[in-house]
């Protein structure tokens, strides 16, 4: 048993040493960055933290059970940002005392912590995670233009992961399919909305609940009614089939915006910035 542990250890060694360099890079690319944390869940589960560097080792667990950018990003699936981690009223749960009884090797640590930044991400139906920096002064626009950089090579790191960890080609395959076809869902909203990548992503996972279909089904018809034709896959990946009920949320979707944003159907858009 120890040697299996060990091995599986090994194994496993390479993910983690990526999303450390990952966490360390953010960190050298942001001044007054004081570290920097991914956390994930998967199927509705409770967030847990995958990687940290620097002071979010001791910051994002509090973060989870008293509140936070991290949490308030992951409920909302909207960026997170702010320029006093300790007095947001966001979440008023979040003190430096908390963190000092949660923590008390952080003390020092948490007197200099001022903003903070959250980005939520996606990387299949149901697995999100949310990308954290704590910094020394308030954040700067860059901040966030740092994490949606980042945001990319975070999926495809834990699609990977993911797919290990079932051990079953055709799972990569179907993931990389479903990738595909969300991505080109969330660029038609993200053209008709002119909105960031993270709302496209939140705007298809509601229609998705509230029309009680997946998001990959319902991506998949968004961009073959739009089309008019079959959504394009990476090749060698498994056709996706809509439903009938994907369909009709589709066209429900896109009446929707039509009616909000004046726009036309076969993709020469005529968006109006929303209000």
């Amino acid at each position: 048993m120890t040697e299996t542990l060990m091995n599986a250890a090994d194994r496993w060694r390479p993910l983690t040493e990526l999303l450390q360099a990952l966490l360390e890079r953010i960190g050298g690319e942001l001044p007054g960055c004081l570290g920097a944390g991914l956390t994930v869940s998967h199927s509705g589960r409770p967030l847990r933290v995958l990687a940290t560097a620097g002071i979010a080792e001791h910051l994002v667990p509090v973060q989870l059970a008293h509140g936070g950018p991290v949490a308030v990003a992951d409920a909302t699936g909207e960026p997170v940002t702010t320029d006093d981690l300790f007095g947001d009223r966001r979440w008023p749960g979040l003190t430096r005392d908390a963190v000092i009884a949660a923590r008390p090797e952080a003390a020092g640590l948490s007197t200099v912590a001022r903003g903070a930044v959250a980005l939520p991400g996606f990387w299949d139906d149901s697995g999100v995670f949310v990308l954290s920096v704590t910094l020394d002064r308030p954040p700067g626009a860059e901040t966030l233009a740092v994490l949606r950089r980042y945001a990319k090579l975070t999926e495809t790191t834990l699609v990977v992961a993911e797919t290990a960890t079932a051990g079953d080609p055709d799972q990569m395959l179907d993931l990389l399919a479903s990738r595909a076809a969300i991505e080109q869902a969330k660029g038609a909203i993200m053209a008709v909305r002119q909105c960031p990548p993270e709302e496209a992503w939140q705007t298809l996972r509601r229609a998705s609940q509230e029309f009680n279909v997946k998001v990959r089904e319902l991506a998949v018809a968004l961009v073959e009614y739009l089309g008019g034709g079959s959504a394009d896959r990476p090749d060698g990946t498994p056709e996706i089939r809509p439903s009938a009920r994907a369909r009709h949320a589709a066209e429900r979707l896109w009446s929707a915006f039509t009616a909000n944003q004046g726009v036309s159907r076969s993709g020469g858009w005529v968006s109006r910035p929303r209000p």
